[in-house]
């Protein structure tokens, strides 16, 4: 929901800048309506953005509930902190456990789904992220 409520006042964002946009595209002056034609760039990067991250979330519910329903989600056992997140070397057997599904299966989309939060549970949340977005890209192509 909190994703929902973001991209909706994203969108007003959007249009108010947007509208000044059309503003200066509609002044007399050519610096106005060069200013215009970049000031309308911003909206178009903003929606590819939008559109890009609201994909990439639907397919990993998607791959989410697929790795549910066969009992495949990623289960990280092993030593907790009190906050109860795995120990350094807890998560570290987690990411090598995962690093080696994703060279014995490179084209596995869930295996790519595993080593993203294999990446998570060791701070990695770039590696992450784009081992999730490999794993969506795989998922996808699978379909």
């Amino acid at each position: 929901m909190a994703a929902v409520a973001t991209t909706l006042l994203a969108v007003l964002l959007l249009g108010f800048v947007t509208n000044i946009a059309i503003a200066l595209l509609g002044s007399s002056g050519v610096i106005g309506k060069l200013l215009g034609v970049l000031v309308l760039v911003i909206p178009a990067i903003a929606i590819w953005y939008l559109v890009h991250e609201w994909r990439l979330g639907i397919t990993v519910q998607r791959m989410s509930t697929r790795l549910e329903s066969e009992d495949r989600l990623p289960r990280h056992d092993g030593a907790r902190t009190a906050a109860g997140r795995l120990t350094e070397e807890a998560a570290l057997d987690v990411y090598e456990v995962a690093r080696r599904g994703v060279e014995i299966a490179p084209e596995d989309w869930a295996a790519w789904f595993h080593l993203a939060f294999a990446y998570d549970e060791v701070k990695e949340k770039a590696e992450a992220r784009k081992a999730l977005r490999h794993a969506a890209a795989l998922f996808r192509a699978q379909r």
